[in-house]
């Protein structure tokens, strides 16, 4: 007979709710420890099927339940408005309301990453905010150094401060040490690299974020689990107004492609043509943002078809991969030039230059051809050209 389970997780204990039958019963309150969770487990059936909102503990509960039921499903907390509109809104309403919803076959799931992509995300959170910690110590000691005068407290300030930077600086190494040895284990991290802007780093970041990019049927879908979509409001016979970027999902992978677009927005290629022609008429900020978005879209087709970037810079890319591979502990070839050793050569970059330089005409050109054969627009804006 099916049962769905409702889970209300919090850090030291979870409400549960059993919907059977058609009839929703509060079965009391478990403690969210090891113990408590195994033996809760254990008294489910492999029929069974349980709900639970993404929280902080959300993945280890959900992955110790799935070994002894059906299904787990994991709920959107942002898409759940029952829950969060709910006039009277407890734990036990709460756990009623998953299990009502899971039965009914309305709960809106998230996609329960695997150990290894979790691993890969923990290691690029703590990268991440080792590097915040280094940018608020070298803040710190710059606002110090900024005065005239240094007395001697202030003198120790900056030597302790500068003791911590070194031990993040070591801490640092050590991370990317350990990223790189999985960077170099990826295909899908490599492929990345060969998009101008995009460093292993940033590579990283996007696989950890994504996880299967196979379970996005569309560009379209990544743009807006990465938050780079505008938000749309329509309703009745107005018009839809698009607004800034929703900004959901996962905030450091979105930064990281921000970042990657800045860098490629100042090299020969596509995807500069792309940015200068946004930036001329919508401005910087917004172009910047439209060519992060065109990136994930670019991800999105190079991993989907298993190709490399058309536009890439040879003798670029074997320079990103050979400083990876000395970041992964790989030994020194001292004396003998590899193809990472052609990116030294002023006439091999001039000719990759003017390769991507060729790339960037041809989408002008495609972009020029694209706007004159569009229909003509209608209404007051179509003399002039104007937006409406």
């Amino acid at each position: 007979m099916r049962r769905c389970i409702g889970l209300d997780v919090h850090r030291e204990f979870a409400e549960v709710a059993i919907w059977e039958q058609g009839v929703v019963r509060l079965a009391g309150r478990i403690e969210t420890t090891p113990e408590a969770l195994s033996l809760f487990a254990e008294s489910l059936c492999d029929q069974d099927e349980v709900a639970l909102e993404a929280t902080c503990n959300t993945h280890a509960i959900a992955r110790l339940l799935e070994r002894h039921v059906g299904r787990v499903v994991v709920s959107n907390p942002m898409k759940t408005r029952a829950i969060a509109e709910a006039k009277v809104k407890t734990d036990k309403v709460d756990a009623q309301v998953l299990a009502q919803l899971l039965a009914a076959g309305f709960l809106p799931s998230v996609w329960l990453a695997d150990e290894e992509t979790q691993a890969l995300r923990r290691q690029v959170a703590r990268r991440a905010h080792i590097v915040r910690q280094r940018t608020r110590l070298k803040n710190r000691v710059q606002a110090i150094l900024h005065r005239n005068l240094l007395p001697a407290d202030e003198r120790q300030a900056v030597e302790a401060l500068l003791r911590q930077l070194d031990f993040h600086a070591e801490e640092l190494k050590l991370i990317d040490a350990a990223l790189a040895q999985v960077a170099l284990a990826r295909a899908e991290v490599k492929r990345l690299m060969t998009i101008p802007g995009v460093d292993a780093t940033v590579a990283l970041s996007i696989v950890a974020a994504v996880g299967d990019f196979d379970r996005f049927r569309s560009p379209d879908k990544l743009v807006s689990y990465l938050g780079l979509n505008p938000r749309v409001r329509q309703s009745g016979s107005h018009p839809a107004v698009h607004g800034r970027i929703t900004k959901q999902g996962r905030a450091h992978a979105r930064g990281m492609l921000v970042e990657a677009a800045f860098a490629a927005a100042r090299v020969p290629g596509p995807l500069r043509a792309f940015y200068e022609r946004v930036r001329g008429r919508r401005g910087m900020q917004i172009a910047i943002v439209a060519t992060a978005r065109k990136l994930a879209v670019l991800c999105w087709q190079l991993i989907s078809k298993g190709e490399d970037y058309a536009y890439q810079r040879p003798s670029l890319t074997a320079k990103k991969l050979r400083a990876l591979e000395l970041r992964a502990g790989t030994p020194s070839r001292r004396g003998r030039k590899g193809a990472a050793g052609a990116y030294s050569l002023r006439e091999v970059r001039a000719r990759e230059n003017a390769l991507a330089e060729q790339g960037e005409l041809v989408y002008r050109h495609l972009v020029a051809d694209w706007q004159a054969k569009r229909p003509a627009k209608a209404g007051a804006g179509a003399a002039t050209g104007e937006r409406l």
